[in-house]
């Protein structure tokens, strides 16, 4: 009987695509499906913080978003819909508003954002009271989700809490609760030592010491000299590097006075994606990725793919294109994003941060994902990484 309703299942599946499908091509070409446009506003990726360096791709995150309407349109014609990715892209010092009100003219009421957190607070205002709905896919401050949270912006990109805390739930885990930090002289930098010491207190760390790099942005001409002096005659057990713009952290490792690992913004990173990810299907995302960009996917790239996909994989289940169907099902209680990780992803309610597992990585392998084994909530284990609902500042407008 199993096996006869199965395969029942299985004829009123291909009947129902096959009719699909004969509808779509019977229709004219302009009116084959209903069209969705999502916009994104991106900046051009900076060049490198070492002048030899190999430079960032000039299709970072962009690509992650043509992968995204390309997943959607294979199946979206299925049922008349199409999805289409409208780019516009920034260069550092642009006043972004221009390029934003264009794509809204076009059409474009969702939008993607691959900008700094003051130039997501400025789109965000400007949207204000409008049907727009835009995703922030790069800015990781706490404040975009705290004291300037804004009800329009849904926040694909974790924060700084979320990265720090899942590295030190893993460090937790293993033990190694003596932390030394060494911070770089930018205000990233001091955003994220905030953080660690944040998380430090959150789940029982300590740290050591925290050291000042003041030896230049060049580490490779001074980390010999300089890093054993910063780390003698202290016992901990992992150095935590808080350099974001990757200008000493690669060069800490292996010049520690005593052997010890590293993680933070280098040695063992947290991150949304990395290319070996392999579980749970991420594989077949990452190989598609690389026919379509002839490179792998960055956590940037997939920051935007998830960004889109909220928009153009819930198109179906609402049966439609529209703004206000789509808007009130993203936001909704019934909405859960299928992206690799083995549960699906769902937004907080408090400040639209998207909640979601952090992978723990080093340059050429995969570690290990938080949240990790033990980190219970009463909700939801994703629930342990960033602020939680008690400690959020945010109230949404």
């Amino acid at each position: 009987m199993a096996r006869i309703d199965a395969q029942a299942a299985m004829r009123t599946v291909l009947l129902t695509a096959c009719t699909a499908m004969a509808g779509w091509a019977g229709t004219p070409a302009s009116a084959r499906a209903d069209e969705l446009s999502v916009g994104i506003l991106s900046l051009r990726p900076p060049p490198p913080p070492i002048y030899d360096q190999d430079p960032l791709p000039e299709d970072l995150g962009l690509a992650g978003g043509r992968l995204a309407i390309k997943d959607s349109n294979t199946t979206g014609r299925l049922v008349g819909q199409s999805f289409r990715l409208d780019e516009t892209i920034l260069d550092e010092g642009d006043d972004p508003l221009p390029a934003f009100e264009e794509l809204v003219a076009k059409g474009n009421q969702f939008v993607v954002l691959n900008l700094p957190a003051a130039q997501v607070l400025k789109i965000a205002d400007a949207a204000k009271g409008r049907d727009i709905l835009l995703f922030n896919a790069a800015a990781e401050e706490e404040s975009l989700r705290n004291e300037d949270c804004r009800d329009n912006v849904m926040h694909v990109a974790p924060t700084r809490s979320m990265l720090t805390d899942s590295l030190a739930q893993f460090l937790v885990w293993k033990r190694w609760r003596n932390w030394l930090v060494i911070y770089g002289p930018h205000p990233n930098d001091q955003l994220y030592l905030d953080q660690i010491k944040r998380a430090a207190k959150k789940f029982s760390g300590k740290i050591i010491a925290e050291k000042l790099w003041e030896f230049g942005p060049d580490g490779r001409r001074t980390a010999q000299q300089e890093v054993p002096l910063l780390t003698q005659a202290l016992s901990y057990d992992v150095v935590m590097i808080a350099d974001e713009a990757g200008e000493f952290g690669d060069y800490v490792a292996y010049h520690t006075w005593d052997p010890r690992p590293t993680a933070g913004t280098q040695g063992l990173m947290a991150t949304t994606w990395h290319p070996q990810a392999e579980q749970h299907g991420a594989v077949q995302l990452n190989n598609r990725f690389k026919r379509l960009a002839n490179r792998p996917m960055t956590s940037l790239d997939f920051n935007v793919w998830m960004a889109v996909r909220t928009v153009t994989e819930s198109a179906p289940r609402v049966k439609s294109v529209q703004f206000k169907p789509l808007y009130d099902f993203v936001r909704g209680k019934d909405f859960e994003l299928a992206a690799f990780k083995g549960v699906g992803l769902t937004f907080r309610d408090w400040d639209w941060q998207l909640r979601q597992p952090i992978l723990l990585a080093q340059a050429a392998a995969l570690v290990s994902m938080s949240p990790q084994p033990g980190f219970l909530h009463q909700r939801t284990p994703l629930d342990t990484l960033g602020t939680d609902k008690p400690e959020s500042k945010c109230k949404l407008k």
